[in-house]
């Protein structure tokens, strides 16, 4: 780096919640998934708390008493739902300037996601968002949240002890991920957990909007 952030060198973010617009829509899918193949249907509360988890501990979350053989039936199901609305969602307002501007900044941007390698590549190829981020871990390629692998792989990657890396997230899933990799965090509470499910996990700070998490990173970060 040509010249050293304030306080963070590696700043990671989680996707779905986060930066990107698709909480509702994941949960939505979750329960049409379910009711095509005769389950019964999660409450909104159910799928929207196992978003940002790796695809079985979601399911096995979500749908307790599935058979872990139909696994592959539901998320065909899924998808076919999630990719005939996929078209419709982006990044929240004010995300992609945010970024531009940790980036200036010198930060090391990376995203570590309950997604899949191919869903998310397929997102980040995108003119917007293509060379943007420095590294990425997804739950299909090493083990899902709230396992500290991803993190810890991508401290490694950067060479930045955990101190100098900071979580973002907006469920408890991301926060218990950056306790268990001794990173520090900061919530989001306009995702898919209540915010006042994410007071418990130590983050710095519950930021309300996106808005108001620019104006903290580049105010501590």
């Amino acid at each position: 780096m040509s010249q050293r952030p304030q306080r963070f060198d590696l700043i990671v973010f989680d996707w779905d919640g986060t930066l990107y617009d698709s909480t509702a829509l994941i949960g939505h899918c979750i329960q049409a998934a379910a009711a095509d193949l005769g389950l019964p249907v999660p409450s909104k509360e159910q799928a929207a708390y196992v978003i940002g988890l790796g695809y079985h501990d979601a399911l096995a979350r979500a749908m307790p008493d599935l058979p872990r053989e139909r696994y592959a039936e539901l998320g065909q199901a899924y998808r076919r739902h999630f990719f005939a609305a996929e078209d419709q969602l982006s990044l929240f307002d004010g995300a992609l300037q945010m970024l531009r501007e940790l980036k200036a900044r010198h930060h090391w941007l990376a995203i570590a996601t309950g997604k899949s390698r191919k869903g998310l590549d397929r997102l980040l190829q995108t003119p917007d968002l293509n060379g943007l981020f420095d590294g990425s871990r997804t739950a299909d390629e090493t083990a899902g949240k709230p396992d500290p692998t991803m993190l810890l792989q991508l401290m490694r990657e950067f060479g930045c002890e955990p101190e100098r890396t900071l979580m973002i997230g907006d469920t408890s899933h991301d926060l218990q991920l950056a306790l268990n990799a001794g990173a520090a965090s900061l919530a989001v509470g306009y995702g898919a957990h209540d915010p006042e499910d994410l007071t418990e996990f130590g983050a710095l700070h519950i930021c309300q909007t996106v808005t108001e998490l620019q104006r903290w990173l580049l105010d501590h970060a």
